[in-house]
């Protein structure tokens, strides 16, 4: 099977989540949250790396708030790469319509046009029944099957977003 095209969208306000573990934008959605879902595909081959994506954006392996920066970075919705409890102060409280990035002093994950970005592959086991993709199960940098509850994180979204 060929690879998706770069930069795709699906009709519709929300994310697809692609047989090869990549997401498809969707195109209802503003030009910053394609542009991080699009940027966040390109992390789909990287391993976890602790500490990965803070020091240079452009790394050969990316921890948890390394990937949501680098997906917020390459939407211009961030100027430098934050850890996790660096995010704790970012952006406005709550949950945003498009991008909401979950985050305590030890990790930190986003959900972008209703699809998880993280690196911890939590709950993946629940969808076992459904066909999706091997990747999701793997660990590093992956758009994740199924969400995860919020307790113990504090929402944070972009403004506007």
């Amino acid at each position: 099977m060929p690879p998706p095209p770069e930069n795709m969208t699906v009709p519709g306000a929300e994310a697809k989540l692609l047989a090869d573990g990549s997401a498809a934008a969707p195109a209802d959605a503003p030009i910053a949250v394609q542009q991080a879902i699009w940027a966040a595909n390109k992390l789909l081959d990287k391993p976890y790396k602790y500490g990965g994506g803070h020091r240079k954006i452009e790394d050969n392996g990316y921890d948890c708030s390394g990937t949501v920066s680098y997906a917020l970075y390459h939407a211009s919705l961030l100027k430098s790469p934050l850890d996790s409890g660096s995010f704790l102060r970012w952006g406005e409280r709550g949950r945003g319509q498009w991008i909401t990035v979950f985050t305590n002093h030890g990790h930190a994950f986003a959900v972008i046009a209703g699809l998880r970005l993280d690196t911890s592959s939590y709950g993946s086991r629940a969808a076992t029944k459904r066909k999706v993709s091997r990747v999701a199960f793997q660990s590093g940098p992956r758009w994740r099957p199924t969400l995860r509850p919020a307790r113990g994180f504090r929402a944070r979204h972009p403004l506007g977003l």
